[in-house]
């Protein structure tokens, strides 16, 4: 089962409520899969904590405007919770329970000593000044402070946050502790204990689950044929990876169209063509829609763009050894199983796009250990921990006969499962 917020004709309530529905899906089925009671199922389906608070943060008219905020945080039972904080104006505390169920597995599956929690604030932080956006940073931090610490809580930047929020919360929050810690959040800027090559962890986590599937499928990348469905920054980045190893990018798509060449196509000179938006098929007069490249023949298929591009009625034209999604929700679950049966590898997003979790956690170790690491560093360990997590779903899969999304999902499921058990919780 997938996760799926739902279709955009529904409201945001609407989709908020399905997202956690779905992810609650999951952890039943994955539970009554594995034999768990049904004392686990409740335990593990809704977090330990949800705290909504207010914020109060004068604006630059004087005013006093009253933001609403949120921290849930799933289960600590392998370690301190860890999760991101979205500033958006769509936020709610359904949304945030949801994601922070899916962020504890998420960990689990990469084999991480942590928990999920997901924090956000529902605002947008593009009509606030620079002056407000840091009273209400500050504020966000004092409001929620008595569940939060570099051993209970972490906090990471997500949408809409960035490096600068992230410094402003880890000062405000070292203000009321009295202590520097800045193991408390990640996402900081380097110069104060940030993480090297971050930018580019969920490209590089894409990249390594390609060589890791084409291995398993015992494809040479030197000479495989690829095609890149999406070639934003993490199909541009999986795009030129795969063609520096030697392969031949024959496809490529963007919002306009799709270019298809059997021979190969110049990938440096396509990244050097794209325009501000990113896009480069309009400079083209022959193009192909992106359906028609899917059903193209090649090795590996990435499909780094939208959700719903693969379903049960397109699954058997599919002509790739090896599809990694890349996209949220970019293949449904039936046609997971078309493709399992077809004896196509294919690569959820919840274990592809994982590496935001990894990068966040080696920040916070990085911390603790006072020490820096360089990006080369980062990267090696980085690929330590998906290579190992790849193996494990994949052997999960083989076990129980399922489709990797399904086995993904068992694996993380189980070891938060089996972290309760130890503990005597249950």
């Amino acid at each position: 089962m997938s996760v799926n917020q739902g279709s955009g004709s529904r409201s945001r309530d609407e989709k908020h409520h399905y997202l956690l529905r779905s992810v609650q899906a999951i952890v039943r089925h994955s539970l009554e899969e594995l034999g768990y009671s049904e004392e686990m199922i409740e335990l593990l389906k809704e977090p330990k904590c949800a705290l909504e608070v207010k914020i109060p943060v004068r604006m630059d008219n004087g005013k006093i405007r009253i933001f609403t905020g949120y921290r849930v945080q799933h289960s600590d039972a392998i370690g301190p919770t860890k999760g991101g904080v979205l500033f958006h104006p769509d936020v709610s505390l359904t949304q945030v329970k949801a994601l922070s169920v899916l962020n504890g597995i998420k960990s689990a599956i990469l084999g991480l000593p942590c928990g999920g929690a997901k924090g956000g604030v529902i605002c947008d932080p593009r009509e606030l000044s620079f002056r407000e956006l840091e009273g209400l940073s500050r504020g966000y931090i004092r409001a929620i402070r008595s569940i939060i610490g570099p051993r209970k809580d972490i906090l990471a930047l997500d949408v809409f946050t960035n490096t600068q929020i992230m410094a402003w919360m880890m000062d405000e929050y070292g203000r009321f502790s009295g202590t520097e810690s800045p193991g408390f959040i990640t996402g900081k800027p380097i110069v104060l204990g940030g993480l090297r090559g971050r930018e580019y962890a969920v490209a590089r986590s894409i990249s390594r689950f390609v060589h890791e599937a084409a291995s398993s499928k015992g494809i040479e990348l030197n000479g495989a044929e690829a095609i890149i469905q999406g070639f934003g920054s993490a199909g541009s980045y999986v795009a030129k990876t795969l063609f520096e190893s030697g392969a031949r990018v024959v496809g490529i798509s963007d919002a306009y169209g799709a270019l298809y060449n059997p021979s190969g196509l110049d990938v440096e000179e396509l990244l050097n063509c794209r325009d501000s938006f990113g896009t480069v098929t309009k400079l083209f007069q022959h193009t192909f829609t992106n359906q028609e490249l899917l059903e193209k023949p090649c090795d590996i298929l990435v499909l780094a763009a939208i959700e719903n591009q693969i379903t049960e009625n397109n699954a058997a034209d599919i002509r790739a050894k090896v599809v990694v999604e890349a996209a949220e929700n970019a293949v449904s679950d039936q046609a997971a199983i078309i493709l399992a049966d077809r004896n196509i590898l294919f690569v959820p997003e919840v274990l592809s796009c994982a590496a935001d979790v990894t990068v966040s956690y080696f920040e916070w170790v990085q911390n603790n250990q006072g020490i820096t690491w360089t990006e080369k560093e980062v990267e090696e360990r980085l690929r330590e921990v998906l290579s190992s997590a790849f193996e494990q779903v994949r052997e999960m899969a083989g076990d129980r006969k399922t489709t990797m999304r399904t086995a993904a999902y068992l694996v993380g499921v189980q070891k938060l499962a089996e972290s309760v058990r130890y503990r005597g919780w249950i």
